[in-house]
C-alpha cells in the first residue's frame, strides 16, 4: 500500500512538473524568439515579415529557428544610425526614474500616517484614496486635465509625473502591511528616544522591504508602459512622447530593426523583475494575508 501511494506521488509530481515546464516554455516562447530575432539580418527579418496575411491557413507559418548569419545590424542602425528610438528610451527612462523617486518618498510616508497615526479625517482621508484607486483614468481624465491646464503643465512632462507619485494603489498597498506591523515595536522605539521620524526610517521601513521590493517592481512596470497619460497631456509635445506610445508606429516603419528595439524595450523589466523577484511574490502573499 505504501509503495502504491509512494509511486502514485511520484506520477502526480512528475505530470505537475511537465505541465509546468510547458506552461514557461509556452510563456517565454515569445520572448526568446524577440531576442533570437533581433540577431537577424535586417534583410532576412524584412523577407519574414513580409509574408504575414500571406499564409495558406491550412498549414502552420514557418518559424525561423537559425539565422543566415548572426548580425548585430539591427542594433547599430537602431542605435547609432536612427537616434530617435534612443530619444524615446531615454524619455521613457527619465519618467520611470522622476516617477519612482516621488513615490519613494511621497508613498511611505503617507502610508506610515494613515495607518500609525490616528488624527481627525483618517478615515475620510483613507477612503479618498480607496476611491481614487477604484476610479479608472478615463473616469478622472477630464478634471486631471483641467487641472493640469490651471496650473500650466499641459504638454509638459511634469503633467505625467505629478501625478503618478502619488498612485492610490500603492499607498493603500504599504497601508495595509503597516497597519499589521506591531504597534508594541513602534512603541519601543518611540519610548526609547528615536521619535517619528528615526522610528519609521529605523523599524517601519526595514519591516516594509517585501512590500517596498513589490511596490518599486510594480511601479516601474506601470510607469514603463506609459500610454494614456502621455498621448492626453502631451499630444501637442511628440518629442517628450515616451518609448511605450510611439513603439507601435516605429516598429509599422522600422520592419527591419523591431526585434531589436523589442529586445531593448523589454530588457529593462526584466532586470527589475529578475531583482525584485522574491520580493514580489512576497509581497503578494503578505498583502493577501492582510
Amino acid at each position: 500500500m505504501t509503495g502504491r501511494l509512494f509511486k502514485r506521488g511520484r506520477i502526480s509530481r512528475f505530470v505537475n512538473t511537465l505541465l509546468l515546464v510547458i506552461i514557461c516554455a509556452l510563456t517565454l516562447l515569445p520572448i526568446i524568439l524577440t531576442f533570437l530575432y533581433s540577431f537577424f539580418p535586417m534583410s532576412e527579418m524584412k523577407a519574414f515579415l513580409s509574408t504575414r496575411n500571406n499564409y495558406d491557413q491550412n498549414r502552420f507559418m514557418d518559424v525561423l529557428l537559425a539565422p543566415s548569419m548572426v548580425s548585430l545590424r539591427q542594433y547599430y542602425d537602431l542605435l547609432i544610425d536612427k537616434p530617435l528610438y534612443l530619444q524615446l528610451f531615454m524619455n521613457s527612462v527619465v519618467y520611470t526614474l522622476l516617477i519612482l523617486a516621488g513615490e519613494i518618498f511621497f508613498i511611505p510616508t503617507l502610508a506610515y500616517a494613515l495607518s500609525c497615526f490616528r488624527f481627525r479625517g483618517r478615515n475620510a482621508l483613507f477612503f479618498m484614496v480607496l476611491m481614487l484607486m477604484l476610479l479608472p483614468f478615463q473616469v478622472t481624465m477630464a478634471p486631471s486635465v483641467l487641472t493640469m491646464r490651471t496650473l500650466g503643465l499641459m504638454n509638459t512632462p511634469w503633467a505625467v509625473i505629478l501625478p503618478l507619485m502619488f498612485a492610490p494603489f500603492y499607498i493603500f498597498l504599504m497601508r495595509q502591511f503597516m497597519v499589521g506591523i506591531p504597534t508594541d515595536m513602534i512603541e519601543a522605539g518611540l519610548m526609547d528616544g528615536a521619535g517619528t521620524i528615526r522610528t519609521f526610517f529605523h523599524v517601519v521601513l526595514p519591516l516594509s522591504k517585501p512590500i517596498l521590493g513589490a511596490a518599486v517592481a510594480l511601479s516601474f512596470a506601470d510607469a514603463w508602459n506609459l500610454v494614456e497619460q502621455p498621448l492626453i497631456y502631451l499630444a501637442n509635445s511628440p518629442n517628450q512622447m515616451p518609448l511605450s506610445v510611439m513603439f507601435n508606429t516605429l516598429s509599422s516603419s522600422e520592419q527591419g530593426v523591431v526585434f531589436a528595439s523589442a529586445a531593448l524595450y523589454i530588457m529593462p523589466a526584466l532586470l527589475i523583475y529578475s531583482y525584485f523577484q522574491e520580493d514580489i511574490l512576497l509581497g503578494i502573499q503578505l498583502s493577501d494575508m492582510k
